[in-house]
């Protein structure tokens, strides 16, 4: 069916890029005031850069362009092939903390204002509080293993401690992971129980579970650049006070791409068009089980979300 479909009744025999797509491909006539840029992967981890246009909402001339690879070398001078007025007009370009896509941002759309997108930077922090979780997880495990060996070097049996909640130690920090991520006010009573025990067992954690919230808050709740600005300052002095390591590097990237991260503030703008779009591919992808003719692939998703009428 899929042969009969790319000889016959679709129109790929006649397209231009047919034996080229893969390099990638732009549609200058899609370039519009808002962009966002992204990766995916097609097949077996190839990654492709992706421009979309955030007024189609997703629909059809929401595809700009899509670019094998993610080295900036190779990207620029292939969307710099689109007329430099239609690229002077793009005024903002949402992106996430890869500096090869800012570099990307700055030499193609030179009078865009690049936008960090917000969730990345929440992100960097959600997987900081983890990576304490699953730290005190590990010494909960040896603790365990190292407790079973001195049972059985003296003979005796071993007893698990069992927590309030009916958990044990080992599984009170498994079973938080999914509680962290949400705010408190949306824990089930199940929930709240263990967060009430992880949390008196390890003030730490509960200590970087604040800091990841009231950056979040920060996010959610300025509508001003310059109140922004100020809060996140005072969130990376909490976190200087906090010693915790992981929370420093998020302090850090903040303090480098601070510019970009506030501009944010200004329409509270997102990558998440992008991250819908990068969706759809992988939903089109696992319907035809895999990329097995990237050519063929491109036509399609053009024919879908690229050329303003169909080809």
């Amino acid at each position: 069916m899929q042969r009969y479909y790319r000889n016959k009744l679709s129109n790929f025999k006649q397209w231009e890029h047919q034996y080229n797509a893969k390099k990638g491909l732009f549609f200058e006539y899609n370039l519009g005031p808002r962009l966002s840029i992204d990766e995916t992967s097609l097949s077996h981890g190839e990654l492709y850069t992706i421009v979309t246009n955030k007024d189609a909402k997703g629909k059809r001339g929401s595809l700009v362009a899509i670019i094998e690879g993610t080295k900036s070398d190779n990207i620029i001078p292939f969307l710099q092939q689109m007329s430099l007025k239609a690229r002077k007009k793009v005024e903002e370009i949402t992106l996430d903390l890869a500096g090869n896509m800012g570099l990307i941002a700055r030499k193609c759309f030179p009078n865009a204002i690049q936008v960090i997108d917000r969730f990345h930077v929440q992100q960097l922090a959600s997987e900081a509080l983890q990576e304490i979780r699953i730290k005190h997880r590990w010494e909960a495990i040896d603790q365990e293993n190292e407790a079973i060996e001195i049972a059985k070097k003296s003979g005796d049996s071993y007893t698990q401690q069992v927590l309030d909640n009916g958990d044990t130690l080992k599984q009170l920090l498994a079973r938080s992971r999914y509680l962290l991520y949400k705010w408190q006010d949306n824990w089930t009573s199940e929930q709240q129980e263990r967060a009430l025990i992880l949390f008196e067992k390890y003030p730490d954690i509960e200590r970087a579970y604040i800091l990841t919230k009231e950056l979040s808050w920060i996010f959610t709740n300025t509508k001003q650049k310059i109140y922004g600005l100020t809060r996140l300052a005072k969130w990376c002095e909490k976190v200087e006070q906090s010693g915790f390591k992981a929370f420093n590097s998020i302090s850090r990237t903040i303090n480098n791409h601070y510019k970009n991260i506030i501009n944010y503030f200004d329409n509270r703008s997102t990558n998440a068009s992008a991250e819908s779009f990068n969706a759809k591919i992988k939903a089109f992808r696992a319907q035809h089980r895999g990329v097995r003719d990237i050519n063929l692939f491109l036509f399609r998703l053009a024919k879908i979300y690229a050329y303003p009428t169909t080809i």
